[in-house]
Protein backbone atom coordinates (compact mmCIF):
# COMPACT_ATOMS: atom_id res chain seq x y z
CA UNK A 1 0.00 0.00 0.00
CA UNK A 2 1.46 3.47 -0.73
CA UNK A 3 0.34 6.92 0.02
CA UNK A 4 2.23 8.72 -2.56
CA UNK A 5 3.94 7.41 -6.06
CA UNK A 6 6.61 4.95 -6.10
CA UNK A 7 9.30 7.26 -6.93
CA UNK A 8 9.50 10.74 -5.24
CA UNK A 9 12.34 13.70 -5.34
CA UNK A 10 11.58 15.80 -2.72
CA UNK A 11 15.08 17.34 -1.68
CA UNK A 12 14.73 17.20 2.22
CA UNK A 13 18.59 16.89 2.88
CA UNK A 14 18.32 20.51 0.82
CA UNK A 15 16.36 22.02 3.81
CA UNK A 16 18.51 20.74 6.41
CA UNK A 17 20.05 24.13 7.41
CA UNK A 18 16.31 25.55 7.72
CA UNK A 19 14.77 22.40 9.17
CA UNK A 20 17.70 22.56 12.18
CA UNK A 21 17.57 26.44 12.52
CA UNK A 22 13.79 26.29 12.69
CA UNK A 23 14.08 23.36 15.71
CA UNK A 24 16.64 25.26 17.48
CA UNK A 25 14.68 27.77 18.14
CA UNK A 26 11.65 26.38 18.93
CA UNK A 27 13.77 24.61 21.46
CA UNK A 28 15.07 27.81 22.90
CA UNK A 29 11.24 28.89 22.65
CA UNK A 30 10.55 26.25 25.05
CA UNK A 31 12.98 26.63 27.05
CA UNK A 32 11.97 30.58 27.62
CA UNK A 33 8.14 29.26 28.34
CA UNK A 34 9.73 26.87 30.84
CA UNK A 35 11.55 30.00 32.84
CA UNK A 36 8.45 32.05 32.38
CA UNK A 37 5.70 29.62 33.51
CA UNK A 38 7.73 28.73 36.61
CA UNK A 39 8.54 24.97 35.24
CA UNK A 40 7.06 22.07 34.43
CA UNK A 41 3.23 21.60 36.02
CA UNK A 42 3.95 17.98 38.15
CA UNK A 43 1.08 16.17 39.06
CA UNK A 44 1.08 14.70 42.60
CA UNK A 45 2.59 11.21 41.74
CA UNK A 46 5.67 13.67 41.72
CA UNK A 47 4.94 16.60 44.13
CA UNK A 48 3.20 14.85 46.93
CA UNK A 49 -0.42 15.71 48.11
CA UNK A 50 -3.94 14.49 47.70
CA UNK A 51 -6.02 14.65 44.59
CA UNK A 52 -9.73 14.39 45.12
CA UNK A 53 -12.18 13.91 42.15
CA UNK A 54 -15.78 14.97 42.81
CA UNK A 55 -19.32 15.22 40.78
CA UNK A 56 -22.38 17.32 41.75
CA UNK A 57 -25.77 16.89 40.51
CA UNK A 58 -26.26 20.31 39.52
CA UNK A 59 -24.22 22.81 37.38
CA UNK A 60 -22.45 25.60 39.77
CA UNK A 61 -20.01 28.14 38.91
CA UNK A 62 -16.59 27.45 39.76
CA UNK A 63 -15.76 30.37 41.83
CA UNK A 64 -18.55 29.12 43.77
CA UNK A 65 -17.09 25.38 44.50
CA UNK A 66 -13.70 27.63 45.67
CA UNK A 67 -15.11 29.94 47.91
CA UNK A 68 -16.99 27.08 50.05
CA UNK A 69 -13.87 24.98 49.71
CA UNK A 70 -11.67 28.58 51.83
CA UNK A 71 -14.67 29.05 53.31
CA UNK A 72 -14.24 25.41 54.78
CA UNK A 73 -10.83 26.31 56.07
CA UNK A 74 -9.15 23.97 52.79
CA UNK A 75 -5.64 26.73 53.02
CA UNK A 76 -4.00 25.84 49.74
CA UNK A 77 -5.66 23.99 46.74
CA UNK A 78 -6.19 23.70 43.14
CA UNK A 79 -9.64 23.49 41.25
CA UNK A 80 -10.57 22.78 37.92
CA UNK A 81 -13.12 21.34 35.76
CA UNK A 82 -12.74 17.93 34.95
CA UNK A 83 -14.03 15.57 32.32
CA UNK A 84 -16.52 16.47 29.33
CA UNK A 85 -19.27 19.32 28.99
CA UNK A 86 -22.03 19.01 31.48
CA UNK A 87 -20.21 16.22 33.59
CA UNK A 88 -19.86 18.51 36.61
CA UNK A 89 -16.78 16.71 37.58
CA UNK A 90 -13.93 18.96 39.68
CA UNK A 91 -10.42 17.98 40.80
CA UNK A 92 -9.21 19.28 43.95
CA UNK A 93 -5.66 19.40 44.95
CA UNK A 94 -3.94 19.87 47.88
CA UNK A 95 -0.23 20.05 48.07
CA UNK A 96 1.21 17.85 50.78
CA UNK A 97 2.73 21.01 52.63
CA UNK A 98 -0.37 22.89 52.87
CA UNK A 99 -0.91 23.10 56.25
CA UNK A 100 -4.66 22.32 56.79
CA UNK A 101 -6.86 22.79 60.23
CA UNK A 102 -7.23 19.20 60.45
CA UNK A 103 -9.47 17.81 62.67
CA UNK A 104 -9.06 14.80 64.69
CA UNK A 105 -9.09 12.10 62.41
CA UNK A 106 -10.11 13.20 59.91
CA UNK A 107 -8.12 12.77 56.54
CA UNK A 108 -7.38 15.87 53.62
CA UNK A 109 -9.71 14.27 51.32
CA UNK A 110 -12.23 13.87 54.09
CA UNK A 111 -11.92 17.08 55.14
CA UNK A 112 -12.64 18.19 51.57
CA UNK A 113 -15.95 16.30 51.61
CA UNK A 114 -17.59 17.38 54.38
CA UNK A 115 -16.42 21.27 53.56
CA UNK A 116 -18.52 20.48 50.61
CA UNK A 117 -21.44 18.05 51.75
CA UNK A 118 -22.56 21.35 53.92
CA UNK A 119 -23.41 23.25 50.67
CA UNK A 120 -23.56 20.49 47.66
CA UNK A 121 -25.67 17.86 49.49
CA UNK A 122 -25.06 15.84 46.12
CA UNK A 123 -21.70 15.46 46.48
CA UNK A 124 -19.93 12.12 45.29
CA UNK A 125 -16.56 11.39 45.66
CA UNK A 126 -15.57 9.63 42.71
CA UNK A 127 -11.81 9.05 43.23
CA UNK A 128 -9.12 9.70 46.06
CA UNK A 129 -5.28 9.61 45.58
CA UNK A 130 -2.65 10.42 48.17
CA UNK A 131 1.27 10.50 47.55
CA UNK A 132 3.73 11.47 50.47
CA UNK A 133 6.03 13.90 49.72
CA UNK A 134 9.49 11.51 49.77
CA UNK A 135 7.66 8.63 47.35
CA UNK A 136 7.21 11.94 45.29
CA UNK A 137 10.51 12.36 45.30
CA UNK A 138 11.69 8.88 44.43
CA UNK A 139 9.04 8.48 41.50
CA UNK A 140 10.46 12.00 40.26
CA UNK A 141 14.25 10.47 40.39
CA UNK A 142 12.78 7.08 38.69
CA UNK A 143 11.16 9.20 35.90
CA UNK A 144 13.99 11.13 34.98
CA UNK A 145 16.62 8.00 35.22
CA UNK A 146 14.48 5.87 33.15
CA UNK A 147 14.18 8.50 30.80
CA UNK A 148 17.62 9.00 30.12
CA UNK A 149 18.79 5.44 30.76
CA UNK A 150 16.49 4.92 27.84
CA UNK A 151 18.40 7.13 25.94
CA UNK A 152 21.84 5.49 26.73
CA UNK A 153 20.57 2.40 25.78
CA UNK A 154 19.44 3.34 22.55
CA UNK A 155 22.65 5.90 21.97
CA UNK A 156 25.13 2.07 22.28
CA UNK A 157 22.19 0.39 20.17
CA UNK A 158 22.79 2.72 17.17
CA UNK A 159 26.45 3.07 17.77
CA UNK A 160 26.83 -0.87 17.56
CA UNK A 161 24.49 -1.55 14.88
CA UNK A 162 25.80 1.50 12.37
CA UNK A 163 28.53 4.05 13.21
CA UNK A 164 28.78 6.61 15.94
CA UNK A 165 27.57 9.13 13.61
CA UNK A 166 24.04 7.68 13.24
CA UNK A 167 24.09 7.21 16.92
CA UNK A 168 24.60 10.74 17.47
CA UNK A 169 22.04 12.10 14.68
CA UNK A 170 19.40 9.30 16.15
CA UNK A 171 20.02 10.79 20.01
CA UNK A 172 19.88 14.16 18.70
CA UNK A 173 16.61 13.67 17.02
CA UNK A 174 15.10 12.16 20.31
CA UNK A 175 16.26 14.77 22.28
CA UNK A 176 14.98 17.16 20.42
CA UNK A 177 11.14 15.13 20.40
CA UNK A 178 11.45 14.85 24.35
CA UNK A 179 11.98 18.55 24.48
CA UNK A 180 9.33 20.00 22.05
CA UNK A 181 6.99 17.39 24.31
CA UNK A 182 8.03 18.81 27.40
CA UNK A 183 8.06 22.54 25.91
CA UNK A 184 4.13 21.77 25.18
CA UNK A 185 3.19 20.92 28.78
CA UNK A 186 5.00 24.07 30.27
CA UNK A 187 3.25 26.21 27.87
CA UNK A 188 -0.34 24.57 28.42
CA UNK A 189 1.02 23.86 32.11
CA UNK A 190 -0.45 20.77 31.77
CA UNK A 191 0.53 18.49 34.31
CA UNK A 192 3.26 16.07 34.30
CA UNK A 193 2.44 12.51 35.85
CA UNK A 194 3.58 8.94 35.83
CA UNK A 195 1.32 7.74 32.19
CA UNK A 196 2.93 11.09 30.90
CA UNK A 197 6.76 9.92 31.39
CA UNK A 198 5.66 6.19 30.20
CA UNK A 199 4.38 8.40 27.04
CA UNK A 200 7.32 10.28 26.51
CA UNK A 201 9.23 7.03 26.40
CA UNK A 202 7.22 5.39 24.16
CA UNK A 203 7.56 8.52 21.58
CA UNK A 204 11.09 7.88 21.80
CA UNK A 205 10.79 4.37 20.90
CA UNK A 206 8.56 5.11 18.25
CA UNK A 207 10.82 8.21 16.94
CA UNK A 208 13.67 5.97 16.49
CA UNK A 209 12.44 2.84 15.08
CA UNK A 210 11.27 5.04 12.21
CA UNK A 211 15.05 6.75 12.39
CA UNK A 212 16.33 3.03 11.95
CA UNK A 213 14.28 2.09 9.06
CA UNK A 214 15.83 5.37 7.18
CA UNK A 215 19.20 5.11 8.65
CA UNK A 216 19.04 0.63 7.02
CA UNK A 217 17.99 2.47 3.55
CA UNK A 218 20.70 5.38 3.90
CA UNK A 219 23.73 2.49 5.05
CA UNK A 220 22.33 -0.40 2.08
CA UNK A 221 22.19 2.76 -0.43
CA UNK A 222 26.09 3.72 0.36
CA UNK A 223 27.36 0.44 0.22
CA UNK A 224 25.43 -0.06 -3.59
CA UNK A 225 25.98 3.67 -4.87
CA UNK A 226 29.64 4.05 -3.70
CA UNK A 227 30.12 6.12 -6.83
CA UNK A 228 26.96 8.03 -6.57
CA UNK A 229 27.33 11.80 -4.57
CA UNK A 230 26.28 11.19 -0.72
CA UNK A 231 23.99 14.26 -0.88
CA UNK A 232 21.73 12.14 -3.36
CA UNK A 233 21.72 8.87 -1.83
CA UNK A 234 20.93 10.17 1.59
CA UNK A 235 17.44 12.19 -0.70
CA UNK A 236 16.92 8.96 -2.38
CA UNK A 237 16.61 7.11 0.50
CA UNK A 238 14.75 9.15 2.61
CA UNK A 239 12.15 9.48 -0.66
CA UNK A 240 12.33 5.41 -0.75
CA UNK A 241 10.92 5.38 3.04
CA UNK A 242 8.57 8.56 2.59
CA UNK A 243 5.27 6.11 1.09
CA UNK A 244 6.48 3.73 4.51
CA UNK A 245 6.38 6.27 7.45
CA UNK A 246 3.61 8.89 6.51
CA UNK A 247 1.50 5.55 6.50
CA UNK A 248 2.86 4.07 9.91
CA UNK A 249 2.83 7.96 11.12
CA UNK A 250 -0.92 8.44 10.17
CA UNK A 251 -2.65 5.42 11.16
CA UNK A 252 -0.48 5.81 14.21
CA UNK A 253 -2.02 9.52 14.82
CA UNK A 254 -5.61 8.43 14.23
CA UNK A 255 -5.25 5.95 16.92
CA UNK A 256 -4.12 8.91 19.28
CA UNK A 257 -6.35 11.32 17.66
CA UNK A 258 -9.48 9.12 18.80
CA UNK A 259 -8.03 7.95 22.59
CA UNK A 260 -7.16 11.80 22.84
CA UNK A 261 -10.64 12.98 21.69
CA UNK A 262 -12.75 10.19 23.49
CA UNK A 263 -10.62 8.88 25.92
CA UNK A 264 -11.69 11.09 28.46
CA UNK A 265 -10.65 12.90 30.99
CA UNK A 266 -8.05 10.90 32.71
CA UNK A 267 -5.86 9.71 30.17
CA UNK A 268 -6.16 13.36 28.13
CA UNK A 269 -2.48 14.14 28.87
CA UNK A 270 -1.02 10.71 28.26
CA UNK A 271 -3.13 10.86 24.89
CA UNK A 272 -1.69 14.59 24.10
CA UNK A 273 1.57 13.52 24.71
CA UNK A 274 1.93 10.93 22.34
CA UNK A 275 0.06 13.08 19.72
CA UNK A 276 2.97 15.06 20.16
CA UNK A 277 5.29 12.93 19.73
CA UNK A 278 3.92 11.25 17.30
CA UNK A 279 4.05 14.58 14.67
CA UNK A 280 7.26 15.24 16.37
CA UNK A 281 8.61 12.01 15.56
CA UNK A 282 8.52 11.65 12.35
CA UNK A 283 9.34 15.35 12.04
CA UNK A 284 12.69 14.64 13.67
CA UNK A 285 13.20 11.01 11.81
CA UNK A 286 13.21 12.82 8.13
CA UNK A 287 14.16 16.49 8.72
CA UNK A 288 17.07 15.63 12.30
CA UNK A 289 18.39 12.71 12.16
CA UNK A 290 19.32 12.48 8.59
CA UNK A 291 20.81 15.46 8.02
CA UNK A 292 22.75 15.13 11.42
CA UNK A 293 24.04 12.11 9.63
CA UNK A 294 24.89 13.53 6.73
CA UNK A 295 26.56 16.92 7.86
CA UNK A 296 28.70 14.33 10.22
CA UNK A 297 29.70 11.61 7.28
CA UNK A 298 30.90 15.37 5.49
CA UNK A 299 33.05 16.70 8.62
CA UNK A 300 34.57 12.93 9.76
CA UNK A 301 34.74 11.01 6.31
CA UNK A 302 34.84 7.02 6.60
CA UNK A 303 34.89 4.05 4.62
CA UNK A 304 31.11 3.20 4.50
CA UNK A 305 30.93 -0.88 5.46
Amino acid sequence: MRLIKEETHFDFLGKRYYSLTGSALLILVGLAVYFLQGGLNYGIDFRGGTLVQVQLQERYDISTIRETLSDGGIGSFALQAFGEAGANEYLITLARAAKLEERKGQSPAAKVKSALLERFPSLVVRRVESVGPKVGEELKTAAFQAIVFSLVAILIYTWIRFQWRYSIGALVALFHDVLLVLAAFAATQKEISLPVVAAILTVAGYSINDTIVIFDRIRENLRRFQKRPIFDTFNVSVNQTLSRTLLTSGTTLFVVLAIFAFGGGIINDFAFALLLGVVVGTYSSVFIASPLVYILLQRFPRKLT
